[in-house]
């Protein structure tokens, strides 16, 4: 599987010692990959581990070992309160302190609506120094407030679970961090999921989760800028400047009446496809 993701086009591997290790193979997991940290040369690709709670027996012992070779972030599961942040802010400090790290320090990538407190505190959690970006889980919500399902007929969010994704974006982009969408799990309905990428990417996501190598694809074109937004973009910022020169910041662009708003949206555009080619 490690394989595979490296040869995938996902810019950040999210390595799971949650969810996705039983109770009984967690010291085995954590051993794989501390050694995978180690020894595998990533690439350019973003690592992310995937942390136990703290309060579980095992999210102090995954830190303190996955430290030795850091990641690029932390993915931080059913995180609450900024106290939780603040006591995994410390220790990450102290290791960081004790051992030669990269120039960078490790970031924090929070699942930011997996209990009713965490969505009440978004704000707030967003806000903490070390994170990069807030994401969002309707699953682990639905079982913790006693849902049934969290999607209608048509595979539309529920109007509560609809709202902890709007809340999400909100709590991202007013502290500055990167919004990324939850995971879509019905895997045989690629349609579906590129509506939904869209539709999120209209709204202000920057990206989404993925939990199947086939869905990368589809995110990413997504995701992407075609090739004639990004034209449409640069023709909108030479239209501005030579409006200001006029003494204009309102005015008529290709049938639309253009002020200030829209030329941020198109300088974030080219930022985004800035950072792509980056990649």
């Amino acid at each position: 599987m490690l394989a595979k993701s490296l040869e995938s086009e996902a810019d950040t591997l999210v390595i799971d010692l949650e969810d996705a290790v039983a109770p009984d193979e967690k010291a085995t997991a954590r051993d794989i990959i501390s050694d995978w940290l180690a020894t595998v040369d990533f690439g350019r690709k973003e690592i992310a581990i995937r942390l136990n709670a703290l309060d579980t027996p095992w999210g102090l012992d995954d830190l303190d070992a996955t430290m030795s070779s850091p990641p690029h972030l932390y993915m931080v599961p059913k995180v609450e309160r900024l106290t939780d942040l603040q006591l995994l802010d410390t220790l990450i400090t102290n290791q960081e302190t004790r051992r030669p790290l990269n120039d960078t320090s490790v970031g924090l990538l929070l699942i930011g609506s997996e209990t009713p407190l965490s969505v009440d505190n978004l704000q707030v959690l967003a806000s903490e120094p070390r994170v990069q970006a807030l994401t969002w889980g309707a699953e682990d919500l639905a079982a913790a407030i006693g849902a049934s399902e969290n999607r209608n007929s048509h595979g539309q969010y529920l109007s509560l679970f609809a709202s902890c994704g709007d809340r999400t974006l909100l709590a991202a982009r007013s502290n500055g961090v990167q919004p990324i969408d939850s995971v879509f799990v019905s895997l045989d309905d690629e349609s579906a999921l590129r509506e939904e990428c869209e539709n999120s990417r209209k709204i202000g996501f920057t990206g989404k989760l993925t939990i199947h190598p086939s869905q990368i694809p589809v995110v990413n074109e997504a995701f992407t800028p075609n090739a004639d937004e990004v034209e449409r973009a640069r023709r909108l910022m030479e239209a501005f400047d030579e409006a200001r020169r006029e003494g204009l910041n309102a005015f008529r662009f290709e049938g639309q009446m253009v002020d200030a708003p829209h030329l941020s949206q198109a300088k974030d555009l080219l930022k985004r496809v800035g950072e792509i080619e980056e990649k």
